[in-house]
């Protein structure tokens, strides 16, 4: 009630928006009405002037900052260095911010000068994506709201039709100017490309360069693009680009310039439907072999046999609800949907609201005190199914029948090895290498049982939760991924820890060989990268919490700049999908015959297709648009505005294309927009209603539902079935009530707060991956494009050894000392019992060190400082992405087992961040290492051909391959013996005879210590 009073007097939040902007529209205006009598050179002209103003501005933190990074190439060492670099630090930040200031005193001419601009392109025309158009746009002054929000740093909601499009060219015009670069973030190539040459045009003729990426490009056409002003493309081609900057061993593999502005369009689809799913670059594993066809014939007739299992349950609970015994009745109920959640009959059963109800009530009796009685509904079983989590437990019974023709009846049963450690241990009889082979034996075991279980775990979720032509497609050979929320194939993606497989296995195509990840990071994490972000989307205000807790982007809803007139009806419900699919068809033909077109959304391909069959036995005309269709996709929408036509599309959110009314459409009520099932996120209805009412025109929406659907059917609350239940409703009625469209609502409201809860969670999980992504990016950046190493490798030297005296000093172990000097960093110090006591820790580091850094200038003096830097660089790239590769693997590993530990009353995510930094500081020291070792003992030899010259002339991932496995393989050559010094002080190497082929087994060039079939000859 206050609330209500509150905004009756201030007016919504949205409203106080709008106002606020008010007065900058009207310096824009009044900006935009001096420009008129300009010449196209002069306009043109406010760009050089804008950007002139800019340099003028920030000159003196420019200069300070070109004589500090001239300082860092000198001899500038320790803290003096660190001092320098935070000096660069705080300089860039105030002179971002004095460009920020100017960027925000300039925006009302500069938006003036691109309103100008649309003006005077008014009536031309030029090619885009191969098809003309006729420029007519000039900016409204609600885009010119949206552009200023954008501009901010917000999220624009603004409707369909609204010309999201052209507003993203102001702000993109006005953070362009400093030269650093601005992304427009779009959801496929067709239309990066097509608005990239449709507004590309605009920014043309201010004197701004515009580029696009797309799919196929290499790496010289992809850095063109990116040293353009203005940059198109989409969220993966710009995730996967940074991650490959990342994986180059050469300063021109780096395609991106930076991260400084972008604008996300779709913004929801991008940071909330996508961002659970990680972009991954991953290589093959060593080994190749799966057990998915294998297993697949036996979880087939564990999946038949439950099926049986269930119809019997459910026939039996029909039949004691004939009896009247709902108890019992109630378990079978209860048991066959932990069993089967969509079986047929089951299904049948639970349409009966009073039966539904029932089920919940017995689930809460046995969820009572911790869910302590719920495996007694599961033990009879063979698997139980946990549908809202997409978890499938194998019960006793279940592990009992896979192992039941099998000769070992333990197969499927994890031996405890604590237990069995303990026992092996205290075995008084067994010899200490008796002892290791059999924990090794016990370990080997392990792994092969809780391989086999994993894979029969994913097969049962292939078979029981994953559906063909709903999850995913099956074309040419190949299971492709269904985006739930656009409908769209999702071209190179595949499900994660072996789901893929299983399905393939399943669907009886070509399992692909398994993968490890190379390089990963999720669009949360990767649009967190830019300096500033902002996205425009016709649906964004449902998921306001979320976008400011995970991003900090507030969401401003921008007024339309017509009313909306389209008339939103409440939900049909039904009690059978048949029953609401033939009043979809009735509906669809009456809209027919008024010569109305009509869109048809639906949740997935399976209805889709479903809806298609029924029209074409009425004999009605139509198209279908979805993921196996998705080629056509422009074509069809351009049509779908016609007097008459049906179109049936897969979630039209995300589309991109407005559905123009034909002649005479407008008179006879305009498009009509019929849902076949509610979506489980409110803004994916209110996307796919949006498409009807644009600017104004007429337009009515309706959205059809079952108790059958999978919303009502998990989440559907007690209220909607009592209303059902007090109406009576038999087969063929039909409820309309406000009541039960609010109760749809609020169920999917349960859903939206349950998904953000899931993806909270794992964006804490990915938080700890990206800090530690971010240190190894930035020290691999340093060593690729930044100056010498040197400094840092005497850092690492000293760090090393200082761990090297603590490890010998306490036991007086000086040979030990002597000896881990020598094969770690060739060098002969020695030390008598009385100096090793006399000088302490500190002092034998510092002898020690010293001895190190005089052995590494008489090197770097030899070979050059030239080829020495180019060693430090080669060694630091080719060991950070070994071990980051092995660390990522190892993660992996870490989160997948991480969640048992809830079992031993443990916080799983607070175990997780305490390991991953105890693996992470384990990698770094190993990197160190590693690096140290390789500087101090690789020689450089002459080589044949020098690979990066071949690399040249390839591929990029082919290019980056190569040089990954020869990046110190080539032309260098290994002294394992220790330097001396002559009297000269030149150094004498003792001779090295090196093969000219390498064999498989022998030691491998690169000072691993590894074979060489193990580590470079892979």
């Amino acid at each position: 009630m206050a609330l209500s009073a509150f905004k009756k007097v201030f007016g919504s939040k949205h409203e106080r928006d709008a106002k606020k902007m008010r007065p900058i529209v009207d310096d824009i205006n009044e900006f935009f009405d001096t420009l008129h009598d300009l010449t196209d050179d002069e306009l043109r002209g406010k760009t050089t002037t804008f950007r002139a103003r800019m340099k003028e501005e920030i000159a003196e933190y420019e200069r300070e900052i070109a004589e500090l990074n001239e300082k860092l190439k000198g001899d500038v060492e320790g803290e003096e260095r660190k001092g320098v670099y935070e000096r660069i630090e705080n300089l860039e930040e105030e002179r971002d911010a004095v460009v920020a200031d100017i960027l925000d005193e300039i925006l009302p001419e500069a938006f003036a000068v691109v309103k100008e601009a649309c003006r005077r392109l008014v009536g031309q025309t030029w090619d885009v994506t191969g098809h003309k158009v006729v420029w007519d746009m000039v900016p409204f002054d609600v885009q010119l709201m949206g552009a200023s929000v954008l501009h901010d740093g917000k999220i624009a909601e603004m409707a369909t039709g609204e010309g999201k499009t052209l507003v993203a060219v102001l702000p993109l015009y006005l953070n362009a100017l400093p030269g650093r670069g601005a992304h427009l973030v779009t959801v496929n190539d067709y239309l990066a490309k097509r608005d990239s040459e449709w507004m590309g045009k605009v920014f043309e003729f201010l004197g701004l360069t515009v580029g696009c990426i797309q799919s196929d490009m290499d790496t010289s056409q992809r850095r063109r693009m990116y040293e353009c002003d203005i940059t198109y493309g989409t969220n993966n081609e710009f995730g996967f680009d940074y991650l490959r900057d990342n994986m180059g061993v050469e300063a021109e593999d780096i395609v991106q310039r930076g991260h400084y502005y972008a604008i996300v369009d779709e913004v929801d689809s991008v940071l909330i439907d996508e961002a659970r799913t990680p972009l991954i670059i991953s290589g093959p594993v060593g080994s190749t072999e799966h057990t998915f066809d294998d297993m697949k014939p036996r979880v087939e007739r564990l999946v038949n046999e439950q099926v049986r299992l269930i119809n019997k349950y459910a026939a039996d609970a029909e039949k004691l609800l004939a009896e009247g015994n709902e108890k019992d009745a109630g378990v079978l109920i209860l048991r066959s949907y932990r069993g089967f959640p969509k079986n047929n009959r089951l299904a049948k059963l639970l349409n009966e609201p009073s039966n539904k109800r029932l089920m919940q009530q017995t689930e809460l009796e046995y969820l009572k005190d911790q869910g302590s009685r719920m495996h007694e509904i599961d033990d009879e079983l063979y698997y139980a199914v946990e549908e809202k989590t997409h978890v499938i437990d194998l019960t006793e019974k279940g592990r009992e029948f896979l192992a039941s023709s099998q000769a070992d009846k333990d197969m499927f049963v994890l031996p405890d090895i604590g237990t069995e450690v303990a026992a092996i241990e205290g075995d008084q009889f067994l010899t200490p290498p008796q002892i290791q082979r059999k924990k090794e034996d016990l370990y080997k075991l392990y792994a092969e049982r809780s391989d086999r279980i994993h894979t029969v775990s994913q097969l049962l979720r292939a078979y029981t939760l994953y559906e063909k032509d709903v999850e995913y497609v099956v074309q040419d050979g190949k299971v492709l991924i269904v985006d739930e929320f656009t409908g769209r194939i999702l071209q190179g993606r595949r499900y994660s820890e072996g789901l893929h497989q299983a399905i393939e296995a399943k669907e009886g195509v070509k399992v692909e060989r398994d993968t490890q990840t190379l390089a990963t990071i999720t669009l949360q994490n990767y649009f967190r990268l830019y300096s500033k972000l902002a996205g425009m989307t016709g649906t964004a205000e449902t998921e306001a919490a979320e976008f400011y807790d995970i991003y900090k982007l507030d969401v401003t809803v921008i007024p339309t700049n017509k009313p909306i007139t389209r008339t939103d009806y409440n939900d049909f419900i039904y009690k059978t999908r048949r029953e609401k699919y033939n009043a979809v068809l009735s509906e669809i033909e009456d809209m027919k015959k008024q010569s109305r077109p009509v869109l048809v959304g639906t949740t997935s391909v399976e209805v889709s297709e479903t809806i298609s069959r029924m029209l074409k036995r009425r004999g009605i005309a139509h198209e279908v648009l979805n993921a196996k269709q998705h080629q056509r996709e422009a074509e069809i929408v351009s049509r779908a505005g016609m007097p008459g036509a049906i179109t049936i599309a897969t979630n039209m959110a995300g589309r991109g294309t407005d559905i123009k009314l034909g002649a005479g459409v407008v008179e006879k009520g305009g498009l009509h927009i019929i849902g076949t099932e509610r979506h489980e996120a409110r803004r994916i209805d209110r996307q796919l209603r949006g498409r009807a009412g644009r600017q104004g025109d007429p337009g009515s929406s309706r959205f059809y539902l079952s108790l059958e659907d999978d919303l009502m059917r998990l989440f559907g609350s007690d209220r909607i079935a009592r209303v059902m239940d007090r109406f009576g409703m038999k087969e063929g009625d039909v409820i309309e009530h406000a009541m039960i469209t609010r109760s749809v609502e609020r169920a999917q409201k349960k859903v939206e707060e349950n998904n953000f809860a899931i993806r909270k969670r794992l964006l804490e999980y990915d938080n700890v991956m990206n800090q530690q992504r971010e240190v190894v990016y930035d020290r691999r950046r340093h060593a690729l494009v930044g100056e010498r190493l040197k400094d840092e490798i005497f850092d690492m030297m000293r760090e090393l050894l200082g761990e090297v005296s603590e490890k010998y000093y306490d036991e007086g172990d000086i040979a030990g000392l002597v000896d881990e000097l020598r094969r770690t960093f060739l060098i002969d110090v020695n030390f008598t019992p009385d100096e090793f006591r006399r000088l302490g820790k500190d002092g034998v580091v510092d002898r020690a060190s010293k001895a190190a850094v005089e052995f590494y200038n008489r090197k770097e003096q030899e070979l050059g400082t030239e080829m020495m830097s180019r060693l430090e660089r080669m060694a630091t790239l080719q060991v950070i992405d070994e071990k980051w590769k092995e660390h990522l693997r190892e993660m992996d590993d870490l989160k997948e087992g991480i969640n048992l530990r809830a079992y031993g009353q443990k916080d799983p995510l607070v175990e997780y961040k305490t390991e991953a930094y105890g693996m992470f500081v384990e990698m770094m020291k190993t990197i160190n290492q590693e690096v140290l070792q390789i500087v101090f003992r690789a020689f450089p030899a002459v080589p044949e051909e020098i690979p990066q010259r071949r690399a040249a002339r390839m591929p990029r991932r082919e290019q980056m391959q190569l040089q990954h496995e020869s990046a110190l393989g080539f032309g260098m050559q290994e002294n394992r013996e220790p330097m001396a010094q002559g009297a000269e002080g030149q150094i004498k190497r003792k001779p090295v005879k090196v093969a000219e082929k390498v064999g498989r087994n022998d030691p491998c060039p690169c000072g691993s210590g590894k074979k060489y079939k193990n580590c470079h000859g892979k």
